[in-house]
């Protein structure tokens, strides 16, 4: 039997085989399985590409890490400046990516984007990878890649690894005061790092890296897809979990929803987290939940808070939970999403039924007075990111979600800030692949919206098979906010997306897992591309991936969505200095 690299050890073919023929049945998306089993060691077209299984000890520097910090760049990248500040050996121990010590490089691209790279010792395969970050970034992460657990060469070093801040120190809004550091977190940073990445590794090994991938989650989602819509040729393959590219709608109209949902006409909060485990019960028996208590379809749920509404002379007590009026209004808003007078959609999306637990601390309280992270967002959006001059006063009680208020905000930034056109013709015709993921439970970014995004590029791009033909998106019931939830949650997105680049195998399904605290995995089921879900047809049990079916959801697949806004091209903004002067203009680049 063919022994499989250490770092590489998936599902059988046959298994693999059987997943992709379910996935036809439902989708009408054939999908080959090669036979060779997923994760094996890879090689491309190219001469230059390396073979993981026969080149154990991978690429090898081709000068000292030392050496870096005196090397003449200053017109390596045309148009971008930068500086290596330091450059420093690290030890394998060291290393919270793997089993490799590396040269950890740090510098800035002006006017003063922080970054860092990985340059591994041993190991290299020619591969460069990118991170993400999250929230409003401010800090640089090279340390964690999301979508990453279990097989991928990460541990082994097969990739150099580079990230950024943005191009501010700070996690809050106030960077957004200046219109260049405004730009850099909104699009350009990520595309200068890779440009600058890419000649440090050239530098460093003496050659060029043969395929380079992007890794984000959240705010990193939100970078990815910037990736592949403005600047399309920088990477060969990307995974986007959870973006957060709607960016501007989500952090002003979503969150401020949601808060003056919570706290009904500025009062205390009429839901706080004493409240969640009762409220999660009572849906998952309207939603008709299996036994393990993940809803594999929420959207097809329309459980209906009213349904244990306190009667006349009624008191909630914990054997007999009920929730009052206002806390039926409150839920109602909440699963309902952000819309205007007529019902109209501000943002396209809302909080899905089974979503409950997952929302303590950031869309409900701990205590009627507490507060929340969706007033933070909020808060620090409407002050600092959307107008052109600071407005320190303002609060989520100060949106209004009107039509009028949507065009006004949507009007100043969102051309900045925002990753929505779904026309990825340019990053398909490239050759690049896209895995888009996204857990059910999400409590931060409605996974809602990253349905209604897909289907706007099937549509754009010329149906479903067109758009599988290099685009896939999953979604991860129970699962919480870049994971985390009810759910399994830990996934391989990564060695997905480096087989679908080098090898044409397209990811058929995604195994996820949940993983107790010493790495004991107690639990797996497959995730399917969308619109297809998971369904238990065996009556086996709900922890063994074996028991599951692709079945298709027609509530995913018929999602229509009554939304103020639409998924277009040709609203993307540029801004540059000439003469002195900030100046907006249309374009991608």
């Amino acid at each position: 039997m063919r022994m499989l690299p250490r770092w590489c050890r998936r599902k059988s073919t046959a298994f693999m085989a059987a997943l992709a023929a379910a996935l036809a049945l439902v989708t009408g998306v054939s999908i080959t399985v090669a036979g060779a089993t997923p994760g094996s060691a890879s090689t491309s077209g190219s001469a230059a590409a390396v073979n993981a299984a026969t080149t154990t000890s991978g690429i090898a520097p081709a000068m000292t890490c030392s050496g870096v910090t005196s090397l003449d760049l200053a017109a390596a990248v045309p148009g971008v400046p930068f500086e290596v500040g330091s450059a420093a050996e690290v030890a394998a121990s060291s290393n919270t990516l793997g089993n490799w010590g590396y040269c950890d490089v740090q510098g800035v691209i002006a006017p003063q984007i922080h970054f860092e790279l990985r340059l591994p010792d041993t190991g290299w395969q020619a591969n460069y990878l990118q991170l993400g970050c999250g929230g409003l970034c401010g800090s640089v992460n090279t340390g964690n890649a999301a979508a990453s657990y279990g097989c991928v060469p990460l541990t082994d070093g097969a990739f150099a690894v580079g990230s950024s801040d943005e191009g501010h120190s700070q996690g809050g809004g106030l960077f957004s005061t200046d219109p260049s550091l405004r730009a850099d977190f909104g699009y350009k940073s990520d595309h200068l790092l890779a440009q600058v990445a890419k000649v440090l590794v050239k530098q460093y090994y003496g050659r060029a890296a043969t395929h380079s991938y992007f890794d984000g989650c959240s705010q990193g989602g939100h970078q990815a897809l910037t990736e592949a819509q403005r600047y399309p040729t920088d990477f060969d393959g990307i995974v986007a979990g959870a973006p957060a590219n709607n960016f501007t709608a989500l952090n002003t109209f979503s969150h401020a929803w949601t808060a003056q949902s919570v706290y009904l006409d500025g009062g205390p909060a009429t839901i706080t987290t004493a409240d969640l485990a009762p409220i999660h019960a009572a849906v998952l028996k309207g939603c008709d939940a299996p036994a393990d208590g993940i809803i594999a379809d929420p959207l097809a749920c329309t459980w209906d808070p009213a349904s244990i509404q306190c009667k006349a002379g009624q008191t909630s007590t914990s054997d007999d939970y009920c929730l009052t009026a206002d806390q039926v209004t409150t839920l109602r808003r909440i699963y309902s999403g952000p819309t205007d007078d007529h019902g109209r959609l501000l943002y396209p999306g809302y909080q899905l039924r089974g979503s409950e637990l997952n929302w303590a601390g950031i869309i409900v309280p701990t205590s009627a007075t507490g507060t929340t992270g969706d007033q933070s967002f909020v808060r620090e959006t409407l002050r600092y990111q959307i107008f052109d001059s600071p407005r320190p006063a303002l609060t989520y009680k100060d949106i209004k979600f009107t039509a009028a208020s949507y065009k006004k905000v949507m009007e100043l930034v969102a051309g900045i800030y925002d990753a929505t056109d779904p026309d990825l013709t340019a990053f398909k015709k490239a050759g690049g692949k896209l895995i888009l993921w996204h857990g059910l439970g999400d409590q931060h970014i409605p996974a809602v919206g990253t349905m209604a995004y897909y289907k706007a590029v099937e549509k754009v791009m010329g149906g479903e098979a067109a758009t599988t033909s290099f685009a896939r998106l999953f979604l991860l019931p129970g699962v919480a906010h870049c994971g985390g939830g009810q759910g399994p949650d830990k996934l391989d997105a990564l060695t997905a997306i480096t087989d679908w680049v080098t090898q044409g195998k397209a990811p058929a399904d995604l195994l996820t897992s949940t993983v107790d605290s010493t790495g004991k995995v107690t639990s797996s089921r497959p995730t399917y591309p969308f619109p297809a879900i998971a369904k238990n047809t065996t009556g086996g049990s709900a922890d063994d991936p074996s028991s599951y079916t692709a079945v298709k959801s027609t509530a995913e697949a018929n999602l229509t969505l009554n939304w103020l806004g639409s998924f277009r091209s040709g609203y993307e903004q540029v801004g540059n200095w000439i003469h002195g002067k900030w100046v907006i203009s249309k374009g991608k680049a």
